[in-house]
């Protein structure tokens, strides 16, 4: 994976009836270890206890959830678990979008307030497209913002719409912040009233689904929370649609007309984890039926000797199933060390953290014409050095780039940690403009900038065969440039104005 980072994760756990209380917090940390895929940067959980002094608690850091929640000590995490008991819970795994990559900008965000039903969390994934003119409108208002992230901006917003003495209506609450924010959110929130709403946004960019089970409902970003639970028999939350859990039980109500969907396809080829589905579609299936549809547009007739090697880890179904239909061995001579993450190692280059990363099996590569697999093709920077590796200390003979995915032809407005447009590696060989498909001599080009000796992409046709799903209900902006947000159109064109295409 070239250049992106991963999406945030939400999660809310609640234990309705009147039974005797139970403690979900180990549920809401169970339930983020799921979902580390989606942000590793931090973690966090706010409890609901109204036996306790603090109503709602906090517990959030910068860190993984093993760090945050102290998983490889058990007393330090018995601890925490003790401390922030509740029957009540919503959880976030965190990657940086906007504001600055620190604890301050962990979530969830608190609000606290002496009237119950204005004291809240919320956590939040996506990212919202109009934040600087957000942000703008209240600063006019006297407000003064502190992380310069989009989740503050929200919680004024919803806190704006507590004005009144009366609790505000869950519907209209989420109505009308829809009507001033565009772009990608899911919101998780919790009050000291102890009432739980978990909300998509009206064109369900990022996932969302829940489940019930006895009395216990959990509402999470991917379903793989669900079934680890036990929880087979999950739902998925439609775009404009809120869920309001309480102890009485939960209702799902549409606050937000129906309108296009605008799923994001990324989820499918890299972010979700492998075991989840979404929409129907299986993550797992369409990985496989990526690999399927890049081996029957092979171009390459003389494929004696030919390996396949994935690069780790999110690629690895992909190359498998091109492998499978291609009737060719797949080997991994690519190894990735997972415990490199984020470095700041004095003087290391992005060029000296990649080759920490992936170490080149010479056992393996030696002599060989390889197919390198890999699901996306972002800026090109970090595919260069794996592929100068590969020849270097691997020795491979011919290295031919495969990737699951079209052309990556412009940012990502909601929620994907993309680079300008000059900064991609596609647009600068084809104007800027998205195409259909790509002259040979383009690709050829393309190859030998890479230091490879051919590059395919997948076809965007391909691309829709292997979702099995309507392009009317995707987004897919970063590969044909159709934003489905006005703000996010706009941005995109500022954003081709200042790379000058």
């Amino acid at each position: 994976m070239d250049g992106l980072k991963e999406a945030c994760g939400v999660v809310g756990v609640y234990q309705m009836g009147s039974g005797q209380p139970r403690n979900v917090t180990p549920v809401v940390v169970r339930a983020l270890i799921d979902m580390q895929n989606r942000g590793q940067l931090s973690a966090g959980l706010t409890s609901y206890n109204p036996q306790r002094n603090r109503i709602l608690q906090t517990h959030k850091a910068v860190g993984t959830v093993h760090e945050v929640f102290q998983l490889n000590n058990a007393q330090d995490h018995g601890r925490l678990i003790a401390e922030y008991a509740g029957f009540a819970a919503i959880g976030h795994n965190r990657y940086a979008t906007s504001g600055e990559s620190d604890g301050a900008n962990a979530q969830p965000f608190e609000r606290v307030h002496g009237r119950m039903f204005k004291w809240f969390a919320i956590a939040f994934n996506g990212n919202l497209a109009n934040y600087a003119a957000l942000k703008a409108e209240l600063e006019s208002h006297g407000y003064h913002i502190t992380y310069h992230s989009d989740t503050e901006v929200m919680m004024h917003y919803i806190n704006r719409e507590m004005r009144a003495d009366d609790p505000p209506d869950f519907k209209t609450l989420f109505a009308n912040i829809s009507s001033v924010f565009d772009g990608a959110y899911n919101i998780a929130f919790l009050n000291a009233e102890g009432e739980m709403a978990m909300m998509r946004d009206p064109l369900g960019i990022k996932p969302l689904c829940y489940a019930v089970k006895d009395d216990l409902l959990v509402c999470a970003s991917e379903s793989v929370v669900l079934t680890n639970l036990g929880m087979d028999q999950y739902k998925f939350l439609e775009p404009g649609e809120i869920l309001v859990a309480n102890r009485k039980g939960y209702r799902v109500e549409r606050y937000w007309p129906k309108q296009r969907k605008a799923h994001c396809y990324f989820e499918w080829v890299y972010f979700a984890n492998l075991a989840t589905n979404m929409e129907g579609r299986s993550v797992h299936q369409v990985r496989q039926a990526i690999g399927r549809e890049l081996a029957a547009m092979e171009p390459l007739q003389d494929r004696t000797g030919c390996l396949v090697v994935p690069v780790p880890e999110t690629a690895s179904t992909v190359a498998n199933a091109f492998a499978f239909h291609m009737g060719l061995p797949m080997n991994h001579g690519l190894l990735r060390n997972r415990y490199v993450g984020r470095t700041f190692i004095e003087g290391a280059s992005r060029q000296d953290t990649v080759r920490m990363k992936f170490t080149p099996l010479r056992e393996i590569l030696e002599g060989q014409r390889i197919f390198l697999v890999d699901d996306t093709l972002v800026r090109g920077t970090t595919l260069k050095t794996v592929i100068a590796n590969l020849r270097e200390r691997g020795r491979a003979k011919e290295i031919h780039v495969r990737i699951g995915c079209p052309p990556i032809m412009g940012p990502c407005f909601y929620g994907i940690d993309m680079p300008t447009v000059r900064e991609l590696f596609a647009p600068g060989y084809l104007g800027g403009a998205a195409v259909s498909a790509l002259p040979a001599e383009v690709l050829q080009r393309m190859a030998q900038d890479l230091g490879a000796d051919s590059l395919v992409y997948l076809s965007m046709d391909g691309l829709l065969r292997a979702l099995d799903l309507p392009q009317s209900d995707l987004c897919m902006a970063c590969i044909d440039n159709h934003y489905p947000t006005p703000v996010g159109d706009e941005r995109y064109r500022e954003a081709l104005r200042a790379s000058g295409f």
